[in-house]
This record gives C-alpha cells, structure tokens and sequence, in this order.
C-alpha cells in the first residue's frame, strides 16, 4: 500500500493524496494562510482514529450478534500542549441500540483495543525519509 501526494491545482496549500482507488483532500486554515477547503492534518489524523473506533466496534457488535444499530463517535481535541509533547483526543462514544449498561461498557473496552489507537498509544513509530 502506498499514500501518493501532490500540491493541487488549486488553492495556496491544498493537497491531493491518492490511497489506493481513493482521493481526498487536505489543506490548512486561513489562519495560516490556506483556503480552509478541506481537514488538516490533524483533523485527518483524529479522524483516523473516530473511524477505527467505529469500524472495530461495529465489527465486534456483528460478530457477537449484539443489537448496535450504529455507532457515532465525537472526538475533541485538545492541541494546546502539543509543543510539549501531549497531544489529547477527547473521545465520546455514543451507542445507538437496545444495549445493556454491561454491552456498552463492554463495546466500550473494544473501542480501546482499535488499531489505530494502539498505533496512537503504545507503538514507536519510525519514519524513514528521501529525497530524489
């Protein structure tokens, strides 16, 4: 699997990333000089993890036939010591279903376990970089 990126033909710094048969966008706010026109970074980055969430949750409810509906997940971040290294995702999980106080809870010890949130929590991660 490889993620391939290009500055886009619109925008200061709008990006197209390429994953696979899938586009999406990413750019930065006015704030900081882009046009807003798609999530940034760290919103792609948060979002990664919402979507592991639910996607896990939904997975395991499936497998062991437990009445989720569906699942929305609300994630708040909290950036403002990211320059000292804590970078915080509040996150809220909202259960939709004729669930149990124990399945929720239960669901709720899956969402902890996601890939994503592993990968978030308790990996180091090493970026090898190169230039051509």
């Amino acid at each position: 699997m490889s993620i391939e990126l290009r500055k886009s033909d619109s925008g200061t710094y709008r990006q197209t990333i390429r994953i696979n048969q899938h586009t999406v966008f990413a750019d930065v706010g006015k704030e900081l000089g882009g046009d807003d026109s798609a999530p940034d970074p760290h919103d792609l980055y948060d979002a990664a993890l919402a979507a592991c969430k639910a996607i896990t949750v939904m997975m395991y409810a499936k497998r062991k036939q437990l009445p989720l509906d569906y699942i929305d997940v609300i994630i708040e971040r909290d950036n403002s010591r990211e320059a000292q290294g804590v970078y915080v995702l509040n996150v809220q999980l909202k259960l939709q279903g004729a669930l149990s106080s124990e399945q929720k809870q239960q669901l709720g010890a899956i969402a902890e376990k996601c890939p994503i949130h592993k990968l978030m929590t308790a990996v180091s991660t090493e970026i090898r970089a190169s230039i051509s």
